[in-house]
């Protein structure tokens, strides 16, 4: 059995990415109830609003699924360890900060544990802190990046050769041939975010859907180099007015307050475009319709088998 499916005790080895404040039951219980792994991002949502999108969850789905706590994000990280134990969450995702204080208290109370990283120095040590998947993000994917600005495509070989646990492939995958890729490359599954957002059970506004079907693959922006706090967001008319202040010299402070949560909410829940940002990653160039999770989890497996018995034919 794939490692990862083993591990998490789920369907097919395809995960959700935490998505910071506007995480929801809603999608997140259609991805685990697909066959995948939903996930309830924190982002800077304080413990009681978190817990009660978790006791949501467990209303529509009673398969599993994972908290993801950005560490140095959250105000609240030490409080959302406990409310994680507390709630009985079955997996937990670290990102954004040193996971090493943390893996062995969730894992005493029999919480698998992954950590998201973007280099392979960073992979080492999760696997020495005792982490039991990694997800490994390259610059392609949605949101905040690394400043290392490393791709999937040559991170996750690199990985794969260095550790000893399960890899999951994050950034830049979106169909069939993109898990077929990550699997041949070392991966044992992938992590989706930007597809997701244009599923029918995504319960965001109809603006950012419509927004991420009509984009092609240059259809996204990278801000905040300056600042050393990357976010690959869509070029709308918002991100073309942050490119152009960033480039005017605004302050840290100032791109910290117009990149806040407040901006996110406005573009992802409001519809906003003047007034809010997108998060997108570079997939949107294979984004092209709506469809349910489940149509696009299963036509990504299915795609994949279909790919790698092609890529088996061309070896011969």
């Amino acid at each position: 059995m794939n490692p990862i499916c083993k591990t998490l005790e789920i369907a097919h080895p395809i995960i959700q990415g935490g998505m910071g404040n506007i995480s929801n039951a809603k999608l997140a219980a259609a991805v685990s109830e697909a066959g995948g792994l939903g996930t309830i991002g924190c982002g800077t949502m304080n413990p009681e609003t978190v817990g009660k999108i978790i006791e949501e969850t467990k209303k529509l789905t009673d398969k599993p699924f994972a908290v993801n706590i950005a560490i140095n994000v959250s105000d609240y990280t030490n409080q959302l360890i406990q409310m994680v134990i507390d709630h009985d969450v079955p997996i937990v995702s670290l990102s954004a900060g040193n996971p090493a204080g943390y893996i062995s208290i969730l894992q005493e109370k029999n919480i698998k544990v992954l950590t998201v990283v973007a280099s392979v120095k960073h992979a080492k040590k999760a696997e020495a802190a005792g982490a039991d998947i990694i997800v490994v993000e390259g610059f392609e994917a949605a949101g905040i990046n690394s400043s290392l600005e490393l791709t999937t495509f040559t991170l996750i070989p690199q990985v794969s050769s260095n550790v000893n646990i399960p890899v999951i492939a994050a950034g830049g995958i979106g169909d069939g041939r993109g898990l077929a890729a990550a699997l041949t490359l070392g991966a044992s599954g992938v992590q989706l975010g930007t597809s997701l957002i244009t599923t029918k059970e995504a319960p965001f506004h109809e603006n950012y859907k419509k927004q991420l079907v009509a984009s092609e693959g240059t259809g996204t922006v990278l801000i905040g180099r300056s600042y050393g706090r990357m976010r690959r967001i869509l070029n709308t008319s918002y991100a073309k007015r942050l490119q152009e202040l960033e480039k005017n010299g605004m302050t840290s402070d100032e791109y910290m307050h117009l990149t806040s949560e407040v901006q996110h909410l406005q573009g992802a829940l409001d519809g906003d475009l003047e007034n809010g940002f997108m998060n997108a990653g570079q997939v949107t160039g294979l984004i092209e319709r709506v469809l349910t999770v489940r149509e696009l989890i299963d036509g990504m497996v299915s795609g994949a088998k279909e790919q790698l018995n092609i890529t088996s034919d061309l070896l011969n």
